[in-house]
């Protein structure tokens, strides 16, 4: 069982943040400002190593480094792609690509499928939680056009990930894709793109629905998908606003496989080492909101029962010859969902990986 970290691909200025917030922004400055919002609240993390520019291939390349030595064997970038149009990409094309990492590990590409908040912390609780500005519009000519760019770029470099000797990919937002263009339109830009694949590069796609509602995972086999997975998947997002790690992981757990049996298809676990995106939301006291950024937070998270629910997914049984366990993620600290070394556990995140994998 291959073990991949998902990568945010956010920690680096861009000309549309600068131009929605301030010169040189990024979200370090939401994980510095959070401040403890309830007794025992676990903020603001701190990262051991320090604030880095994930365009920078040392320090990109060094924190890589340590998750490999620790077991994780891939790592999955979102790439943010509208019409043509890519944010942040500067993480994986220097940062990870131009390290000596790069060259080598495996790695794989998850479309993100979302343009970035124009507000942060977000101070609306009324507001929507997703902006129909941040949704990304596609069709069957934008998603061939997208697949033919990962191929030019990515998909040919021998340290590609593939499943089933196909490319891998998947969509995060699958749900909002396939309500966009309708289950025939879903299929037809899912069949022109396999074939614009096997056209330019002689390769084979394999396809992962990220999260389908129940409203689509009925239809995803039928577009042609090949695997159901998940990004973060550990609270209930319309539950209590505290919630235990051990009690969530293990209905997580308990989850599983009901997500192949709806699907039709190999479903391959995603789980993460806890919850917590109060960095993102503005302080509304004891009225916090019951909306994202303010949704539930996970509490009691500890590297310990972290290793004891990755041991679990690494255990998940699978049709599939080579699958993948994901975990969300490297390095989301303004989400509260990181491997990387902090002030609370130093390298327990890292070390609880290690141990799931020798277990």
């Amino acid at each position: 069982m291959r073990l991949a970290a998902y990568v945010y691909t956010g920690w680096h200025p861009i000309p549309e943040r600068d131009e929605s917030f301030h010169a040189g922004f990024t979200e370090w400055e939401l994980v510095r400002d959070c401040q403890p919002r309830f007794d025992g609240h676990a903020q603001p993390r701190v990262p051991l190593l320090g604030a880095y520019d994930d365009r920078d291939p040392h320090e990109a390349g060094r924190r890589l480094e340590l998750a490999l030595q620790h077991g994780v064997d891939a790592f999955v970038y979102g790439v943010f792609w509208c019409r043509g149009k890519r944010v942040f990409e500067g993480a994986l094309d220097q940062g990870f690509l131009g390290s000596e990492v790069g060259s080598r590990a495996p790695f794989a590409l998850m479309w993100a499928n979302r343009m970035p908040r124009r507000v942060l912390p977000v101070r609306r609780p009324e507001a929507a939680v997703i902006d129909p500005a941040r949704r990304v519009t596609s069709d069957v000519d934008d998603f061939v056009d997208f697949v033919s760019m990962l191929a030019d770029r990515y998909f040919q470099r021998p340290n590609y990930i593939r499943v089933g000797g196909a490319v891998y990919l998947s969509i995060f937002d699958s749900t909002f894709f396939i309500q966009e263009l309708g289950v025939d339109g879903a299929r037809a830009a899912v069949t022109a793109a396999r074939e614009r694949l096997r056209e330019v590069a002689g390769l084979e796609l394999h396809l992962a629905a990220v999260e389908p509602n129940a409203a689509c995972i009925g239809d995803v086999a039928s577009i042609g998908f090949d695997s159901v997975t998940h990004y973060v998947f550990l609270p209930e997002w319309k539950g209590p606003s505290l919630q235990d790690y051990r009690e969530m992981a293990a209905r997580r757990e308990g989850e599983w496989s009901g997500f192949g049996a709806r699907s039709g298809l190999p479903y391959m676990p995603s789980v993460a080492p806890g919850w917590d995106a109060s960095p993102r939301g503005a302080d509304f006291g004891k009225t916090r909101p019951d909306r994202y950024p303010w949704s539930p937070v996970i509490t009691g998270e500890h590297p310990e029962y972290f290793q004891a629910h990755l041991s679990r997914a690494l255990a998940f049984p699978s049709i599939l010859e080579d699958p993948l366990v994901f975990v969300a993620s490297l390095n989301e600290w303004s989400e509260g969902h990181y491997l990387e070394p902090d002030d609370r556990f130093g390298t327990g995140w890292l070390e609880a990986v290690a141990g799931a994998r020798s277990g």
